[in-house]
């Protein structure tokens, strides 16, 4: 007894026949449906994309377009000989070949040498060559000149996921068409089409998850509706959706976000344990969560945005503050990179729960160690330390070594005898003293550290600076240097410049007269030192003076 296997995949069924039943790809479509009725076709197309976006799809139309026996027009019949035979696959003057397996120049001259005769049966000799990228330099020496001069009967389409591979030379001879990912919302709607063609029920959840697992790619989610349709017998539901592509239902992230809601670290690890026992992946545990937190986020600021909702989603929106959203999605987006370098997936998955239970926006509550708010887990701090509020960025300027020149913000915390911020620490501060909260850089803390502070009266500045500095006074360095005694004054402050001959007590002047005190401090040092002096007594040897550099301990500690 013989079985004949007759099913079609949906991917090669619900492929697009006409322009107008293209998903996406609105632009090239356009372009190619104008050029088409307006007869200006280019003999070389180029068609690059991520897989299932339909570059192939976009190829074959075009060949169908060109070989219709009504006409070349954007609208192909469908019903004539060459329009079937195309759509089946069989059309002999449509030659589709995969460089992937045909890279050798051998192939490449072999397949251009009947470039030169007339098509069999069609009006256009088409070649369709997908994965074009992946021909050898000598291949494509081969091709350059056909493509250049192609002859009148010949319509090169070369398709690629990779084009910055194709040579220049290449590329400058054909018109490129870049197609885009096709979006989850077009995806999800085609999916509906077809299970309502092929008279089939599906869940929005089921298909909105399905869309989403196709990462952009239509071809992936036909195949993947074919696999849900096979799994769930003829159905596709979402929770058989999410047990086919191992997602973790949403209900199983809440109790997670209902414990960091409550800051409670014993209910947020026993909410751990669960997911450990149904063999969760972490990874995708932790994009679920995003997707959740997306959803809050809209719902508190956006509610406009969404149409339906849980009423846990919106119980999570009223118990999360807008500034814990947004940090708790930052966190998990750094914890997904860094997941795979934990010990384990678990424990990489504990300390990204319990990293968003360490940190909190800057701005809100200051958790007191000694007094804990009731309900929240709390780590410890020193209690000799000041007690303020660390923000992420914070955190992030202080371990960043990318930023070179800039300065980490400074913390406004309070004075361990006054009990004074810096702000009003500031009143009491020499010239030099203000200009080291102020963290100028360039020329304007040049243009403050040649100065001398002659007095203040309410926000006006009166300074003095040497003619020989007089360059450094510019607009520019004037308005930053303003802006910046401003803010730590918190006050409009106007300043006003008196060019003097000679200036002594800056606090440049200040920093050269120490260095050349520490200058001299290190060379009596050195001179008086027991291993110095045997080494001159032993090779004759002496000190070059000015040779010698005083070292800060900031340096030193920089150096280890």
């Amino acid at each position: 007894m013989s079985v004949t296997l007759s099913y079609q995949a949906l991917a090669r069924k619900w492929r697009p026949r006409r322009f107008d039943e293209l998903v996406g790809q609105a632009p090239v479509r356009r372009a190619l449906i104008n050029a088409l009725d307006s007869g200006r076709i280019h003999p070389a197309y180029l068609f690059t994309g991520t897989r299932g976006v339909g570059k192939t799809t976009l190829a074959r139309l075009l060949a169908k377009c060109l070989n219709c026996e009504q006409g070349v027009s954007s609208t192909p019949c469908g019903e004539c000989r060459s329009c079937r035979e195309i759509d089946e696959g069989r059309f002999i003057d449509l030659i589709e070949v995969d460089a992937a397996s045909r890279t050798k120049v051998e192939d490449t001259r072999e397949l251009l040498e009947n470039v030169q005769y007339a098509p069999v049966h069609g009006r256009y000799k088409v070649y369709l060559i997908d994965e074009v990228h992946m021909l050898s330099g000598h291949s494509f020496n081969a091709l350059l000149k056909t493509l250049e001069e192609p002859p009148a009967h010949v319509q090169f389409l070369l398709a690629t996921t990779d084009p910055q591979k194709l040579p220049a030379t290449i590329l400058s001879r054909c018109v490129q068409f870049a197609l885009r990912r096709i979006s989850d919302e077009d995806i999800a709607q085609h999916l509906s089409r077809v299970l309502q063609n092929e008279g089939m029920k599906g869940e929005p959840g089921g298909i909105r998850l399905l869309a989403s697992a196709a990462d952009g790619s239509l071809r992936d989610a036909l195949s993947l509706l074919d696999q849900a349709i096979a799994f769930g017998g003829g159905q596709v539901t979402e929770s058989e959706v999410r047990e086919m592509l191992g997602t973790v239902p949403r209900e199983a992230v809440f109790p997670l976000l209902h414990a960091l809601a409550k800051r409670d670290g014993a209910r947020l690890m026993a909410a751990v344990k669960p997911l450990d026992e149904m063999a969760a992946d972490y990874f995708l545990v932790l994009a679920e969560l995003l997707t959740v937190l997306h959803r809050v986020a809209l719902l508190q600021l956006v509610p406009s945005a969404l149409q339906e909702e849980s009423s846990e989603l919106h119980a999570l929106a009223a118990e999360f503050s807008p500034q814990d959203v947004q940090l708790f999605y930052q966190i998990i987006l750094i914890g997904r990179r860094d997941l795979p370098f934990a010990a384990d997936p678990r424990s990489g998955f504990e300390m990204i729960l319990l990293r968003m239970l360490a940190f909190q926006p800057a701005g809100d509550e200051v958790i007191d160690p000694g007094h804990p708010p009731k309900g929240r887990d709390v780590l410890p701090k020193s209690s000799s330390q000041p007690a303020f509020s660390l923000s992420l960025k914070d955190e992030q300027n202080r371990g960043s070594k990318g930023h070179k020149g800039e300065a980490p913000p400074t913390p406004s915390f309070p004075s361990e005898e006054t009990g004074q911020t810096n702000d009003a620490i500031a009143d009491t501060l020499d010239w030099a003293g203000r200009l080291s909260l102020l963290k100028l850089r360039g020329l304007t803390a040049e243009l403050a550290s040649h100065c001398v502070l002659e007095s203040i009266d309410g926000g006006r500045y009166r300074l003095s600076l040497a003619r020989k500095f007089e360059g450094l006074l510019t607009e520019t360095s004037k308005k930053r240097l303003t802006e910046a005694l401003a803010k730590l004054d918190g006050q409009s402050v106007r300043l006003e410049f008196r060019v003097v001959e000679e200036n002594e007590d800056t606090p440049a002047a200040q920093r050269e007269r120490e260095a050349a005190r520490n200058r001299m401090e290190a060379e009596k040092a050195i001179e008086n030192d027991v291993l110095v002096g045997a080494l001159k007594e032993r090779f004759n040897g002496k000190i070059i003076p000015g040779s010698i550099e005083a070292v800060s301990d900031e340096e030193r500690s920089k150096q280890r």
